[in-house]
């Protein structure tokens, strides 16, 4: 019996958690409008959407997301107080998929139709981003893990050194970032989605999706610029991976 054939992307939306980002903020929303314009142009009829979690914000993140919305209605902000990486991007997945209409009407999508895209208030997608991803999902992919880069500009180099020398880049890599990762809402919904923890919920949801047999692609060809700072966020998260590898730095250079 022969499968049938990936159902065809007709909508994007994408989720982006926030907590106090207002210096990074604006560049990162800057890149996704490059990304949403760049799709649009690709696959004209495709609809897109971006959906900022701003997760117990105290400074100006909701200002500038509220001021680009004004000028961009692809573009809103919801307010939470989770305090968690995996529970702000579940909120804004769910918050995104309940403003979809219903499938069955003239502009509605069901799930195996809409494309889920996570990416993080600290880091700048390529304008390729979405493309690129609505091309694996029409091929057959269930979700698609992109690679990340440390900005070089705010990371010393023997910590960036150290990162690139475990992190190659290359095609069908094993790495799992938040902040380059995009899915089928039909697969994420069945994976139960991201666990509702603090930090490595995006590697948790993948677990999910592998175990439940789902097609798992990996790409470096569309490469995300991500904040090399390391005072952390999130408990083990990116920052806290990086300090770590500064404080190794030392150890393996007296030995």
């Amino acid at each position: 019996m022969t499968e049938a054939p990936p159902a065809g992307i007709r909508k994007v939306a994408v989720v982006m958690p926030a907590h106090d980002e207002e210096q990074r903020l604006g560049r990162a929303l800057s890149g996704l409008r490059g990304a949403l314009d760049t799709l649009e142009v690709e696959h004209a009829g495709v609809g897109v959407s971006v959906t900022v979690v701003l997760d117990n914000c105290a400074d100006n993140s909701k200002e500038i997301c509220t001021a680009f919305s004004a000028d961009d209605p692809r573009f809103r902000n919801v307010t939470v107080k989770l305090r968690s990486a995996g529970a702000s991007r579940d909120y804004g997945v769910r918050t995104a998929l309940d403003g979809l209409q219903p499938p069955g009407t003239e502009t509605g999508a069901g799930p195996e139709t809409v494309w889920l895209a996570s990416t993080d208030a600290d880091s700048r997608v390529p304008r390729h981003w979405l493309v690129r991803q609505v091309d694996l999902a029409n091929k057959g992919a269930d979700a698609v893990l992109g690679s990340v880069e440390p900005d070089p500009a705010d990371v010393d180099p023997a910590v960036l050194g150290r990162w690139l020398a475990l992190h190659p880049f290359r095609e069908d890599h094993s790495h799992i970032y938040g902040a380059n990762l995009g899915i089928r809402a039909s697969a994420y919904l069945a994976a139960g989605g991201f666990p509702l923890v603090r930090s490595h919920e995006d590697r948790g949801l993948v677990e999910r999706l592998r175990r439940n047999g789902f097609t798992v692609t990996s790409t470096d060809s569309i490469r995300v610029v991500t904040s090399g700072r390391t005072e952390a966020r999130a408990p083990q998260g990116f920052a806290a991976y990086l300090r770590g590898l500064g404080a190794e730095l030392p150890a393996a250079a007296g030995g």
